[in-house]
Parts: C-alpha cells; structure tokens; sequence
C-alpha cells in the first residue's frame, strides 16, 4: 500500500482569489480518493441497522444534549428517549467548559456518544461540535470517530469547527487568529479525511506534520459537517465540508456564501446536508427566562464571547449586556403544536435538511414527549 502524500501551504481565507494555492494543493490531494455516497452500507455493516436509519439524504429532526448544562449519564438517557420518540438524529456539544459558569457541567462528548449508540438503533449522532486542530489533534479526532463509527455503523457524522477559547485556550494556552484557526481547520478536515481511508498517510502540511495509518477505518463514510456563523466561515465549508452546522439567524443572511462557495468547489448544494441548531421552549413564561439565563451569551457567541476563556466572565457579560428578550426573541415557546411545526416548516422550506431541537430548559423530558406525541408525526405526515 503507496503512502498518500499531501502538502499544504497557508490559506488566506479573506480574500477569495488568495486562496488559489492551498485551494488546488486540497483539490489535487482529494482527486485520488471517491468516496461512496451517504448512506452506501458496507458488507461489514448490520442490515437491520441499515434498513432502520435515517438517511441524510431526507430532512431530519434533531435533538440537541448539551453537555453544558446536564451530566453526561443524564444525557445518555434524554438520548434513548428521544430515540423512542421519534427523532432522526442526535447531537452533541462538545466543550471543555460551559459557554456560562451556570450551566454547571462539561463532560467529554465522545464518551457520551458511545454510551448511546450501545444504547440506540436508528438515529444518528455526532458532535455540534468538535474543535480538531487545538486540544484535539486532527489525527486523534480521525481515529476516535472511526472506531465510533465501527460501534454504530451508518449512524455517526462529525461536526467540526474552529473552536471558543473557553476550550482551546483554557486546554494549551493557546488562542491565535481567526485566520490560522480557520487555516488550522481547512488542513484538519483534509487530514480526517485521508486517514479514514486506511491508507498509510505521509502529511506536510503547514501546521501538522502526519505519517501514520488507521487500521481500523469506517466501514462506510463518515459525513463531515463544518460549523460556521458568518460569511467567510460560510464559504469555508461550502467549499471544504459535506455539510454545514449553523443557526437559523447566519442561515438567513449568509445561505448564498454557502451555496455559491459549493458550486465553485463543483458540488450540489441542494444535496448538502445543513443543520440548523433551533432553541424551544416546551412550557410558559418562567420556563422561557429560566432557559434564557443559561444561554444567555447566544446572541454575542461568536461576536466577541468566543475569544473569552473564562465561563464566569462570559455569564457575566452576559448578564451586563444581553437583556433576556433578545435571548428569547425568536424562539417558539408554548405547548401549542402549531407554534414548533411553523418554526420546523419554515427552516424546511428555507433549505435546511436537520432542524436540532435544542431546549434549555430543565424538564428535557416534557420537550422530547411533547415533540414525539404532538410535533414529529405531524411532520412526517405533511412531509
């Protein structure tokens, strides 16, 4: 078996016709693999599990277990539930600490994701997300997805992104500039990508140096998504990524950045799948705030938040410059159905493929009862 050999050199993300070097380096070391597309089973894999899961090629609902605010064996049987309920898909968050101090907890993701998939049949799962280029090396993250994917085969996407310094900062002591992050996570994806071949791989790159093989590859491809809350990030994964992890607000204004940045890097942004990450409240007034105060630092995430390495200055910033009503703004809130499939419907329509279900609210329980008996089969029905 011949070593795969890549170089890369740096990727001045801001301006397009910068990139033109690292740009053709990526597409003339991605020209040597095609891998098969979503959904294609293995003969290794389990055609039960196959026949029972979802396929991103459909539009999916999500259930988000943030690990910021509940212990991860808790998040193991919210993730059960939801299962039983009727979503497609699972996510995870995947943090060294919480985004706000009061959220009180930050257990490991990936441990929580192969409790789950021991646990579940049909949905998918993966992280929203993780960061593959600080206190993860991008090697590691192929390795550890790969063996997931053994345990749930067709059931496991990774999504990455450039990371917060309350993670990455916090971890090495490390936090440089959004374009050596950005940079950073180009080379990252492209090194996951070849070693999930099983191919031995010879990297020389501008910030990893990589000479190793996994002998235990995916039976079957591993979607890889990329986060992004802005146009340059946009660009970046509709040119880089399988898919995008966003929110609704980016996806409004910036869902050209990623189409347009797709069809230069000759894909089919139709058939990409987005996720859009969508908060809800399943309860009254006192629900909503309570679940407004722990996610309080949402609107100024990644404007300035994401630079701060500390959760208590973020929670109190937090408090200081976000009033509580533009936490909630858009948020559908009550135990009216109609309200949560409007907001679904809409996302559908607008060209999201996953819609994630993220409440903040204590009784995650009544959110995932509530969506499997009043919102989900009325989806699937319209659908």
């Amino acid at each position: 078996m011949q070593p795969i050999q890549t170089e890369l050199g740096r990727a001045d993300l801001r301006p397009l016709a910068r990139r033109n070097l690292l740009k053709a380096a990526v597409f003339a070391a991605a020209s040597a693999f095609t891998f098969p597309p979503l959904g294609v089973a293995s003969a290794s894999s389990d055609p039960d599990l196959e026949k029972a899961a979802p396929s991103f090629d459909n539009k999916m609902v999500g259930f988000m277990l943030p690990h910021e605010q509940f212990p991860a064996p808790q998040l193991v049987e919210l993730g059960v539930a939801a299962e039983q309920a009727g979503f497609d898909l699972l996510a995870t968050s995947d943090h060294l600490q919480p985004w706000q101090a009061n959220e009180g907890h930050s257990g490991a993701a990936w441990a929580t994701l192969a409790a789950i998939g021991q646990r579940t049949r049909r949905v998918w799962m993966g992280p929203t997300v993780t960061c593959p280029t600080f206190r993860y090396n991008p090697a590691v993250v192929a390795e550890a997805f790969a063996t997931l994917s053994l345990w749930a085969p067709g059931r496991i996407f990774l999504g990455i992104g450039s990371g917060e310094a309350l993670n990455e900062q916090a971890a090495i002591g490390s936090w440089p500039n959004w374009v050596e992050r950005s940079e950073r996570l180009i080379e990252a994806a492209d090194i996951i990508r070849r070693l999930w071949t099983g191919q031995q791989i010879v990297h020389q790159g501008q910030y990893y140096k990589i000479n190793a093989r996994l002998y235990d590859p995916p039976s079957q491809t591993i979607p890889l998504l990329m986060a992004a809350n802005g146009p340059k990030a946009m660009r970046r994964a509709g040119r880089y990524a399988d898919g995008l992890i966003t929110d609704p607000k980016t996806w409004k204004e910036h869902k050209s950045e990623f189409e347009s940045e797709a069809k230069a890097a000759g894909k089919d942004a139709s058939r990409m799948p987005v996720l859009v990450e969508q908060y809800v409240v399943v309860g009254d007034t006192k629900d909503r705030e309570q679940a407004a105060e722990l996610w309080r630092f949402g609107p100024k995430a990644f404007q300035t938040y994401y630079n701060i390495r500390d959760p208590k200055e973020i929670q109190q910033r937090a408090d200081t410059e976000i009033p509580l009503e533009n936490v909630y703004g858009d948020w559908p809130v009550g135990t009216d159905p109609a309200v949560h499939i409007k907001t679904v419907t809409e996302l559908f329509n607008s060209g999201v493929r996953i819609v994630n279900i993220h409440s903040g609210q204590a009784d995650q329980k009544r959110v995932i009862e509530f969506y499997g008996k009043e919102v989900l089969p009325r989806l699937k029905l319209a659908g």
